[in-house]
């Protein structure tokens, strides 16, 4: 395998879908995964023709075991933090894609393989896939991003137990909790993870994405703020043609043609 096949991309029907391609590593994130990953990023982000996006991991073992170990174990300090800061800045590109971005876990997510999830707008999982934060139990601390998403998605006291013991726990229990929306057979995770962004991409494009970063954003701020937030947000989507013809269409029991305009 040659180094620009370690993260695939494809592109059908507005769902573009990059895939984490070293299953025998079990998709392992090293430096130059996340280089290409940021990079297809960037060029997504600016594809008007992709509308969403879905990020898997090769074969059936793992979405993505996390940090590459062997890398980490002969780096130095200022290497692992250079590669942490890269991670951070992948996964906030996720966040700030202005397009919903699925995981399709296809098997484990761990470490920051897990954190790659977290930072997605839904996660779907095989119910055979494990996830969790083993990082203390090697002497690390999940840094990229992990001890910041996890608790937004599942609470503060979850998210303690998960990465202070390092437990790693089932799909139906990440369904439970709340760290993963949906579980479903093993062949049913990309159909299942595109059904999900069909039903989002039914919706008005625009009231979408501004939904997204209400959510987003808000989550940053305190409970004023974040309400003030979503009202300011929605006196903007007011000035779209989408929201006037959402709302004639509700008023005519018609269905909306939505122009993202």
């Amino acid at each position: 395998m040659s180094e620009k096949d370690i993260v695939l991309y494809t592109e059908e029907d507005g769902i573009a879908r990059i895939t984490l391609n070293r299953p025998d590593v079990r998709n392992a994130l090293s430096r130059e995964v996340l280089q290409q990953l940021s990079s297809i990023l960037d060029r997504v982000k600016e594809n008007d023709h992709v509308k969403a996006v879905i990020l898997i991991g090769a074969g059936e073992e793992a979405f993505s075991a996390g940090a590459d170990i062997a890398f980490l174990n002969r780096a130095t300090p200022l290497e692992v933090r250079e590669l942490a800061q890269l991670a951070v800045t992948v996964t906030s590109k996720i966040e700030s894609l202005g397009k919903v971005v699925v995981a399709a876990i296809n098997g484990h997510a761990l470490g920051g393989g897990l954190e790659l999830a977290e930072a997605c707008v839904l996660r779907v999982a095989a119910h055979h896939a494990r996830l969790g934060h083993p990082e203390v139990r090697i002497g690390a601390v999940a840094g990229f991003g992990g001890t910041t998403r996890l608790p937004r998605l599942v609470g503060k006291g979850r998210a303690a137990e998960l990465l202070l013991t390092g437990k790693v726990i089932s799909a139906a229990e990440a369904h439970q909790i709340g760290l993963v929306n949906r579980v479903v057979e093993p062949d049913q995770v990309l159909p299942e993870s595109e059904q999900l962004l069909r039903e989002i991409l039914a919706q008005a494009p625009i009231a979408v994405k501004m939904t997204w970063e209400a959510l987003h954003r808000g989550c940053n701020l305190t409970l004023e703020e974040s309400a003030q937030l979503g009202a300011d947000y929605f006196g903007l989507i007011a000035s779209t043609e989408d929201f006037r013809e959402g709302t004639k269409s509700f008023l005519e029991k018609t269905k909306p043609a939505f122009k993202a305009r």
